[in-house]
């Protein structure tokens, strides 16, 4: 049974409020530590005390989920600090590392050093419907709670 400091291996869908699908874990498991603030609050929620093969379907507003979009949320930063592409085109998704940990951001508009990017998450001010599936409920390690996140097949690699 899902509960704090249990890891979880699930695969889902994620749509939009128009049923858009905006992205999918393409029937691969993603691993996460419950409990330790590893995923959306609302997720946690409805997977808590839910056990292997459930299947389980949430709604989250944008303020139970990445927030309103903030206009005006754009910023200048050197091509080097953007992760996840060796070309950058507008509309791409790009991650950034900042103080408060990893970001994704969406290009704007790319230059020779510098890219514009929107830094409002991509979900930012969608309604979303997680629908997922439980395909694994284990306890956690104690190495794996004293770094509050999951480890091996599907979770972090050291």
């Amino acid at each position: 049974m899902i509960e704090k400091n249990t890891v979880v291996q699930f695969s889902y869908e994620l749509t939009d409020q128009d049923g858009t699908l905006l992205e999918t874990s393409k029937g691969e498991a993603i691993a996460y530590l419950h409990g330790q603030n590893n995923m959306l609050a609302g997720v946690e929620a409805a997977l808590e005390g839910k056990a292997e093969g459930d299947q389980v379907k949430v709604t989250l507003t944008p303020e139970e989920s990445y927030g309103e979009r903030q206009e005006g949320a754009v910023q200048r930063v050197p091509v080097k600090h953007l992760q996840g592409a060796k070309k950058w085109l507008p509309g791409m998704i790009a991650q950034i590392n900042t103080d408060n940990g990893a970001r994704q951001v969406t290009v704007v508009k790319v230059g020779k050093f510098m890219i514009t990017v929107d830094t409002n998450h991509p979900f930012a001010g969608k309604t979303l419907t997680f629908d997922m599936k439980v395909v694994g409920v284990r306890p956690a390690t104690e190495e794996e709670i004293a770094h509050k996140h999951a480890h091996g097949e599907g979770g972090h690699q050291h």
